[in-house]
Protein backbone atom coordinates (compact mmCIF):
# COMPACT_ATOMS: atom_id res chain seq x y z
CA UNK A 1 0.00 0.00 0.00
CA UNK A 2 1.07 3.57 -0.65
CA UNK A 3 1.26 6.28 1.99
CA UNK A 4 -1.92 7.90 0.58
CA UNK A 5 -3.89 4.70 1.00
CA UNK A 6 -2.68 4.02 4.56
CA UNK A 7 -2.16 7.26 6.58
CA UNK A 8 -1.80 5.34 9.85
CA UNK A 9 1.84 4.43 9.80
CA UNK A 10 3.92 3.30 12.70
CA UNK A 11 5.77 6.14 14.44
CA UNK A 12 3.49 8.87 13.05
CA UNK A 13 0.64 10.67 15.00
CA UNK A 14 -2.84 10.34 13.54
CA UNK A 15 -5.32 13.28 13.66
CA UNK A 16 -4.89 16.72 15.26
CA UNK A 17 -2.33 17.42 17.92
CA UNK A 18 -3.88 17.28 21.49
CA UNK A 19 -2.79 20.88 22.17
CA UNK A 20 -4.87 22.10 19.23
CA UNK A 21 -7.88 20.19 20.56
CA UNK A 22 -7.38 21.62 24.07
CA UNK A 23 -7.02 25.22 22.85
CA UNK A 24 -10.05 24.79 20.61
CA UNK A 25 -12.20 23.57 23.52
CA UNK A 26 -11.07 26.46 25.74
CA UNK A 27 -11.85 28.98 22.97
CA UNK A 28 -15.36 27.57 22.45
CA UNK A 29 -16.08 27.64 26.22
CA UNK A 30 -14.83 31.24 26.47
CA UNK A 31 -17.09 32.32 23.60
CA UNK A 32 -20.11 30.60 25.16
CA UNK A 33 -19.54 32.22 28.58
CA UNK A 34 -19.12 35.71 27.09
CA UNK A 35 -22.25 35.38 24.99
CA UNK A 36 -24.36 34.07 27.89
CA UNK A 37 -23.17 36.51 30.60
CA UNK A 38 -23.18 40.26 29.77
CA UNK A 39 -19.99 42.11 30.53
CA UNK A 40 -19.71 44.77 33.23
CA UNK A 41 -19.81 47.53 30.59
CA UNK A 42 -23.04 46.15 29.20
CA UNK A 43 -24.63 46.06 32.68
CA UNK A 44 -23.59 49.64 33.40
CA UNK A 45 -25.00 50.83 30.11
CA UNK A 46 -28.39 49.34 30.94
CA UNK A 47 -28.66 51.25 34.23
CA UNK A 48 -29.42 54.77 32.98
CA UNK A 49 -32.08 53.43 30.60
CA UNK A 50 -34.08 52.03 33.54
CA UNK A 51 -33.82 55.23 35.60
CA UNK A 52 -34.95 57.36 32.66
CA UNK A 53 -38.28 55.52 32.47
CA UNK A 54 -39.29 56.54 36.01
CA UNK A 55 -40.30 60.19 35.46
CA UNK A 56 -42.55 59.13 32.56
CA UNK A 57 -44.70 57.01 34.92
CA UNK A 58 -48.13 58.70 35.09
CA UNK A 59 -48.40 57.76 38.77
CA UNK A 60 -45.43 60.04 39.49
CA UNK A 61 -47.47 63.10 38.54
CA UNK A 62 -47.92 65.67 41.34
CA UNK A 63 -51.11 65.38 43.38
CA UNK A 64 -53.47 68.28 43.93
CA UNK A 65 -54.65 68.39 47.55
CA UNK A 66 -56.13 70.73 50.10
CA UNK A 67 -56.05 70.89 53.88
CA UNK A 68 -59.58 70.36 55.15
CA UNK A 69 -59.43 70.30 58.96
CA UNK A 70 -56.87 71.09 61.66
CA UNK A 71 -57.27 69.82 65.23
CA UNK A 72 -54.44 71.03 67.46
CA UNK A 73 -55.92 69.14 70.42
CA UNK A 74 -55.03 65.93 68.55
CA UNK A 75 -52.06 67.38 66.63
CA UNK A 76 -53.96 66.31 63.53
CA UNK A 77 -54.72 67.55 60.03
CA UNK A 78 -57.00 66.09 57.36
CA UNK A 79 -56.01 66.38 53.71
CA UNK A 80 -58.32 65.76 50.75
CA UNK A 81 -57.13 64.47 47.36
CA UNK A 82 -59.26 63.79 44.26
CA UNK A 83 -60.98 60.36 44.13
CA UNK A 84 -59.10 59.39 40.95
CA UNK A 85 -55.71 59.66 42.66
CA UNK A 86 -53.89 56.32 42.53
CA UNK A 87 -52.18 54.52 45.38
CA UNK A 88 -48.82 55.29 43.77
CA UNK A 89 -49.66 58.97 43.77
CA UNK A 90 -50.58 58.80 47.47
CA UNK A 91 -47.16 57.24 48.10
CA UNK A 92 -45.62 60.12 46.15
CA UNK A 93 -47.52 62.64 48.28
CA UNK A 94 -46.35 60.98 51.50
CA UNK A 95 -42.74 61.16 50.31
CA UNK A 96 -43.24 64.79 49.26
CA UNK A 97 -44.49 65.64 52.76
CA UNK A 98 -41.54 63.83 54.31
CA UNK A 99 -39.09 65.67 52.08
CA UNK A 100 -40.72 68.98 53.00
CA UNK A 101 -40.22 68.13 56.67
CA UNK A 102 -36.56 67.32 56.07
CA UNK A 103 -36.15 70.57 54.12
CA UNK A 104 -37.94 72.45 56.93
CA UNK A 105 -40.56 73.75 54.49
CA UNK A 106 -43.51 71.67 55.73
CA UNK A 107 -44.83 74.56 57.82
CA UNK A 108 -45.36 76.48 54.60
CA UNK A 109 -47.93 73.97 53.30
CA UNK A 110 -49.40 72.39 56.47
CA UNK A 111 -50.90 74.37 59.40
CA UNK A 112 -49.27 74.12 62.83
CA UNK A 113 -50.33 71.03 64.78
CA UNK A 114 -48.16 71.62 67.85
CA UNK A 115 -47.86 75.42 68.12
CA UNK A 116 -45.29 76.55 70.64
CA UNK A 117 -43.57 73.17 70.88
CA UNK A 118 -39.84 73.46 71.53
CA UNK A 119 -39.10 71.30 68.47
CA UNK A 120 -41.37 73.27 66.16
CA UNK A 121 -44.97 73.84 65.17
CA UNK A 122 -45.09 70.46 63.43
CA UNK A 123 -43.03 68.52 65.96
CA UNK A 124 -45.98 66.21 66.58
CA UNK A 125 -48.50 65.66 63.78
CA UNK A 126 -50.88 63.13 62.28
CA UNK A 127 -51.77 63.88 58.67
CA UNK A 128 -54.74 61.88 57.38
CA UNK A 129 -55.28 61.72 53.61
CA UNK A 130 -58.84 61.14 52.34
CA UNK A 131 -60.52 61.10 48.95
CA UNK A 132 -64.03 61.69 50.30
CA UNK A 133 -64.40 65.10 51.98
CA UNK A 134 -67.21 63.86 54.23
CA UNK A 135 -64.65 61.79 56.14
CA UNK A 136 -62.13 64.63 56.45
CA UNK A 137 -64.12 66.27 59.23
CA UNK A 138 -63.07 67.16 62.77
CA UNK A 139 -65.35 64.46 64.15
CA UNK A 140 -63.89 61.66 62.04
CA UNK A 141 -60.29 62.79 62.60
CA UNK A 142 -60.98 62.88 66.35
CA UNK A 143 -62.35 59.33 66.17
CA UNK A 144 -59.20 58.13 64.41
CA UNK A 145 -56.91 60.03 66.79
CA UNK A 146 -58.55 58.45 69.87
CA UNK A 147 -58.00 54.98 68.44
CA UNK A 148 -60.00 51.79 68.07
CA UNK A 149 -60.39 51.20 71.81
CA UNK A 150 -61.77 54.59 72.86
CA UNK A 151 -64.97 54.03 74.91
CA UNK A 152 -68.00 54.77 72.73
CA UNK A 153 -70.11 55.98 75.66
CA UNK A 154 -67.60 58.78 76.37
CA UNK A 155 -67.00 59.65 72.73
CA UNK A 156 -70.16 59.08 70.67
CA UNK A 157 -69.29 58.40 67.03
CA UNK A 158 -71.56 59.30 64.14
CA UNK A 159 -69.13 57.36 61.92
CA UNK A 160 -67.65 54.23 63.56
CA UNK A 161 -63.87 53.91 63.84
CA UNK A 162 -63.85 50.84 61.58
CA UNK A 163 -65.61 52.70 58.78
CA UNK A 164 -63.51 55.85 59.16
CA UNK A 165 -60.28 53.82 59.18
CA UNK A 166 -61.07 52.22 55.81
CA UNK A 167 -61.49 55.67 54.23
CA UNK A 168 -57.93 56.79 55.02
CA UNK A 169 -55.91 56.70 51.78
CA UNK A 170 -52.65 57.59 53.48
CA UNK A 171 -51.28 58.52 56.90
CA UNK A 172 -48.16 60.53 57.73
CA UNK A 173 -47.16 60.69 61.39
CA UNK A 174 -44.48 62.94 62.83
CA UNK A 175 -43.05 62.73 66.33
CA UNK A 176 -39.75 64.54 66.66
CA UNK A 177 -39.58 63.49 70.33
CA UNK A 178 -38.73 60.00 69.02
CA UNK A 179 -35.29 60.63 67.57
CA UNK A 180 -34.86 57.03 66.41
CA UNK A 181 -38.09 57.07 64.38
CA UNK A 182 -39.21 60.68 63.86
CA UNK A 183 -41.77 59.95 61.16
CA UNK A 184 -43.71 57.14 59.48
CA UNK A 185 -45.79 57.04 56.33
CA UNK A 186 -48.28 54.43 55.21
CA UNK A 187 -50.97 53.58 52.73
CA UNK A 188 -54.15 53.13 54.77
CA UNK A 189 -54.10 53.54 58.52
CA UNK A 190 -53.01 51.73 61.69
CA UNK A 191 -53.51 52.97 65.24
CA UNK A 192 -51.13 52.55 68.17
CA UNK A 193 -52.78 49.28 69.24
CA UNK A 194 -52.06 47.63 65.89
CA UNK A 195 -55.61 47.76 64.52
CA UNK A 196 -55.26 48.59 60.83
CA UNK A 197 -57.25 49.01 57.64
CA UNK A 198 -57.39 46.35 54.94
CA UNK A 199 -55.15 48.28 52.57
CA UNK A 200 -52.60 49.22 55.24
CA UNK A 201 -49.00 49.10 54.07
CA UNK A 202 -46.12 50.95 55.67
CA UNK A 203 -44.06 52.94 53.19
CA UNK A 204 -41.33 54.35 55.46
Amino acid sequence: MSNEQNPYQEGKRAGLHPLFVLFGAILIMWLLINLAVPSGKQKQAAGPEISQVGPEDPDAAPVMYKVQTTLTEFNAVSIVVPPQVTTSQVVGLLKQLQQARLNQTLSGIIPATSPGHKLGDLAVADLYIFSDPKYATAEVVGTLARGAHAPGNLYPQAIPFEEAMEQVRGHYRIDLNDTSNPDTGSIGFADDSGVHSKQYRRIF
